[in-house]
């Protein structure tokens, strides 16, 4: 319905990141993942995690998460 270019998600457990691959699924389920970049972050969560669960990039902090997110700014 809005057509989002990113979701953002961070964790600050373990026990929640392991959401990211749920959303990350639902998102190609729901047939938008290709139109959609999602990026990942958090204390525990480490660029090796983000490529395990599929994500587009991974950041440590938010101003990394904002220059980040200019590449796919239109």
């Amino acid at each position: 319905e809005h057509n989002p270019i990113a979701v953002c998600m961070s964790s600050l457990l373990t026990t929640s990141m392991q959401n990211f691959k749920v959303v990350i699924d639902a998102l190609a389920e729901a047939g938008v993942r290709d139109s959609v970049k999602v990026g990942v972050g958090g204390a525990p969560v480490t660029p090796e995690f983000a490529k395990e669960v599929g994500a587009d990039f991974f950041t440590e902090d938010a101003v990394s998460l904002a220059e980040e997110m200019l590449k796919y700014a239109k």
